[in-house]
């Protein structure tokens, strides 16, 4: 699919700690964190900002309807254009993508994307019952429908088809609390062993207590801008090259079998066998990598990208999103983690931050943080952000950030370009 329309750039970023109720702190005041730190890093006023979009997943949390244009109020952006977006799991990089599109078409030449949830307010278990509400509450819902259940039939189906092991699942939480050891922003820092994670308490066989992201308390903003605006920001703008958006249906069973949608690097011999997406894989992530690589001009994804940050709410689904993605072929997720290429000093570094599962996950600044941190990593400056350099990559030119809801319903790919 061809975009046509204005460069678009990141120019700033902020976030704040993801945490849990540690300050308490309204919803409001943590996006003004985020979005002071972006404005100040970037030396921007409120002068320089044509509009806005809010991301925010549910108001339940809250206990406030319009709480996007709450924050536009508090921010002093009013009587500016707004708008809020929403899509499960996936708002976060669903709005990053609605700012671009502001930019693109014209509309602005500078908007601020800010995202924001305040998720422990409630109990966990009543926390759950919000996210659930996200299912189909005719069908899924009154089943007992929860979204750890869904993944663990996944992560189940992907071990029956590739067989794929649970210490496979494991090494993906090891890495990623690992990562979050030097990113102060993290939630749940750790350094785990596989033995750590299979003996946590059991959430939904195969999938134990570490191998699931938290609940969290979050904010993060974003500034994009046109390409002249960008370049009288800062030196060291990032190029949001491409984005893709994918859907699926809401229900998995009622997804049909068909043939993989081939990447560049890919051929139909490959996936003579496979019974595709067939509960293993996310038809909607495929999808989004398709259209993000082919308006990024990328034909080889693992020697052509330099990072990924992708939404790891599960570590079985970031090994089933590798397979989307077409870092490796399906089937090959388990080996992949196995073989190091996702580390921090491997082929390419996915989740460096530590993801959403050491970095929290507040769904509607979810997508936003991951926008943020592979900003500073393009443009080298996770030292000045972070207090140390020990998560920053050496020479990152290219990456991406995958945002996920659902059980793949919708799916956002934007790929990010460091200007030369």
């Amino acid at each position: 699919m061809k975009h046509n329309g204005r460069n678009v750039y990141m120019v700033s970023g902020g976030v704040t700690k993801f945490a849990k109720a540690i300050p308490k702190m309204d919803f409001r005041m943590r996006v003004k964190k985020a979005f002071d730190y972006a404005l100040n890093d970037a030396g921007l006023t409120l002068n320089d900002i044509d509009g806005s979009v809010a991301s925010y997943f549910a108001d339940h949390f809250q206990r406030q309807l319009m709480s996007g244009i709450m924050v536009q109020d508090y921010l002093g952006l009013t009587p500016k254009p707004s708008k809020r977006v929403e899509g499960g799991g996936a708002t976060g990089g669903l709005a990053f993508q609605t700012g671009y599109e502001e930019i693109a078409s014209g509309r602005m030449d500078t908007c601020v994307v800010y995202g924001f949830e305040n998720m422990s307010h409630v109990n966990t278990w009543k926390g759950n019952e919000f996210i659930a509400l996200a299912s189909d509450t005719n069908f899924d819902y009154p089943v007992g429908g929860f979204y750890t259940g869904y993944y663990a039939m996944m992560a189940r189906r992907h071990m029956h088809e590739f067989g794929t092991t649970v210490e496979q699942l494991a090494k993906v939480s090891v890495k990623n609390h690992g990562n979050a050891l030097h990113n102060p922003y993290a939630q749940s820092p750790m350094k785990l062993t596989v033995s750590d994670v299979r003996n946590s308490p059991m959430v939904a066989n195969p999938l134990t207590r570490l191998d699931v992201c938290a609940m969290s308390d979050g904010a993060a903003v974003a500034i994009l801008a046109s390409e002249e605006k960008a370049f009288e920001i800062t030196d060291h703008p990032v190029l949001i090259k491409g984005i893709g958006t994918g859907t699926d249906t809401m229900r998995l069973a009622d997804r049909p079998f068909g043939k993989v949608p081939l990447l560049p690097n890919e051929k139909e011999s490959d996936y003579k066998k496979l019974e595709y997406p067939g509960i293993h894989s996310f038809r909607a992530g495929r999808s989004a990598a398709k259209e993000a690589y082919e308006a990024a001009g990328i034909t080889d994804p693992l020697n052509e990208l330099d990072l990924v940050e992708l939404h790891d709410a599960y570590t079985s689904s970031e090994i089933q999103t590798y397979e989307d993605l077409g870092l490796c072929k399906y089937g090959e997720g388990g080996s992949f983690i196995d073989e190091g290429k996702p580390a921090l000093n491997g082929k390419i570094p996915v989740n460096p931050s530590g993801g959403l599962l050491a970095c929290g996950h507040p769904v509607g600044a979810t997508g936003i943080m991951q926008g943020v941190f592979a900003f500073w990593q393009l443009q080298r400056t996770i030292k000045k952000h972070f207090g140390n350099d020990k998560l920053q990559l050496p020479n990152p030119k290219r990456g991406l950030i995958h945002s996920h809801a659902g059980t793949g319903t919708y799916v956002t790919v934007s790929i990010m370009e460091a200007v030369k």
